[in-house]
């Protein structure tokens, strides 16, 4: 009995399929119609999709598979399925933002994220859901682990499909914490690279100081492997600076030279996490034992939030004025708040706002240069609510998006509702390999084979 009918290919994590397909043992479309029959049966519970069409997934594999046979070159996603979040553009299936107000829209052209998919080999699945313009308002998706709680957001349709097995990997955004909180509220892997190493040109622009780009999976080494082709220099996107490709998957999976040591950081938001999620970090710390020390912020970064949220909702006042202007009465109320106090932001303290970065980013830098290797921390205050009227908290994520840091979070521990608990890494601004490799580190070391 051969490997594509002896086990459930959407089981298989992104490098063991990589493997598979590298070594013939399995072919693409195999794996991504074992994808479409996990979709088939779980996407009414979950709704983690904007548009699939099977057929074209389909075809898009046989095609991959044909030129493994003809000897062509491949690249290091060859034959993988990727779900793309809904704010992405593709110029073969819709984009529509999570809006009515851009219901049936097809782009002329791939996001420059895309493009790159496409040229690594990847299989372009399908759209998965986004919340309302990618910021708060819910979509349709639900948390596969309950259907009663929520997914998390605005990436809510990629951790999900991801948790569920629908596809291996998956794209996302994050302006607060759009990646790390659907991913740790869904039990997978997220990470959010450094500002400016993923091109954001041909994806809905939000806040061009805080838009970043990040990947779910379910390991350290298949975000690696994914995020790892998507950095690159674009000149369309001004935050992107050429440099060498790092690389992410060699070093993570490499050990450390010397075994890490990190900053327990709660921030001023440690009064959110609830009394599950201080207990199981208590746990956790006692645990990692002298590998772990407490860090208490300066002072100064208590209104790092309000400046977020300056920046950011100002920023939606400009990015969103036509949709506001012509459509109100189709946003939610909630997008319509946002819009209208980011109308009333006064340019001077929208500047000063902006002003602030990079002395957070040199204090948290410090930080880094002293001992630690990363931030131990929570990635949400709990776990996934119950209810689908919101999307949780992204406090925990709001001061490493405002500095542009690395994040991960990993699926290490479980609230007493069973549902999964993220822990947070957090590493220094263009340190994403070492942070990957410490990632893979803590993961061996809470949960050894």
């Amino acid at each position: 009995m051969n490997a594509e009918t002896s086990l459930d290919l959407s089981l298989l994590g992104a490098t063991e399929a990589a493997a598979a397909l590298s070594g013939g043992r399995i072919s693409s479309e195999a794996l991504v119609q074992a994808c479409l029959a996990r979709i088939q049966v779980d996407e009414e519970r979950v709704q983690a999709w904007a548009f699939i069409d099977p057929e074209y997934a389909l075809s898009q594999a046989r095609a991959a598979d044909l030129r493994r046979r003809e000897g062509k070159s491949l690249g290091p996603l060859h034959g993988l399925p990727v779900g793309v979040k809904d704010i992405i553009d593709t110029e073969d299936m819709p984009t529509e933002d999570g809006t009515v107000l851009h219901a049936g829209r097809t782009p002329p052209e791939d996001a420059a994220m895309v493009s790159m998919l496409r040229a690594a080999g990847a299989i372009v699945m399908g759209k998965t859901v986004t919340t309302e313009l990618a910021t708060y308002s819910p979509g349709k998706t639900r948390n596969p682990h309950n259907p009663e709680h929520t997914p998390g957001g605005s990436s809510s349709g990629s951790a999900a499909a991801v948790a569920a097995h629908m596809v291996p990997l998956a794209i996302g955004t994050q302006t607060n914490g759009s990646v790390i909180r659907p991913a740790a509220y869904c039990g997978v892997f997220g990470y959010k690279p450094s500002f400016g190493l993923v091109s954001r040109h041909g994806v809905l622009k939000q806040s061009r100081p805080l838009d970043q780009i990040g990947v779910m999976a379910r390991s350290v080494e298949d975000v690696a492997l994914l995020a790892e082709q998507l950095i690159s220099f674009d000149e369309s996107d001004p935050d992107t600076r050429p440099r060498p490709r790092p690389l992410l998957r060699e070093t993570a999976m490499q050990e450390p030279p010397v075994p890490p040591t990190l900053a327990f950081v709660k921030t001023p938001m440690w009064k959110m996490a609830d009394v599950q999620c201080r207990e199981a970090f208590a746990e956790l710390v006692a645990y990692l034992g002298e590998r772990v020390e407490e860090f208490k912020l300066p002072v100064g970064y208590k209104d790092a939030w309000k400046w977020h949220q300056t920046i950011m909702e100002a920023d939606l006042a400009k990015n969103f004025e036509l949709e506001y202007q012509e459509g109100r009465e189709q946003l939610s109320e909630t997008l319509c708040g946002q819009i209208e106090r980011g109308r009333r932001v006064r340019a001077v303290n929208y500047n000063k706002a902006l002003d602030q970065v990079p002395a957070l980013s040199s204090g948290l830098n410090q930080l880094f240069d002293l001992r630690y290797e990363a931030i131990l921390t929570p990635a949400t205050s709990g776990t996934a609510p119950q209810g689908l009227e919101s999307t949780g908290s992204p406090a925990f994520c709001t001061l490493w998006t405002l500095c542009g840091l690395p994040a991960i979070t990993l699926p290490l521990m479980q609230g007493a509702d069973g549902l999964p608990l993220g822990v947070q890494l957090v590493g220094p601004r263009g340190g994403d390999a070492c942070l990957l490799r410490t990632a893979r580190w803590l993961v061996d070391r809470v949960q050894p084979d």
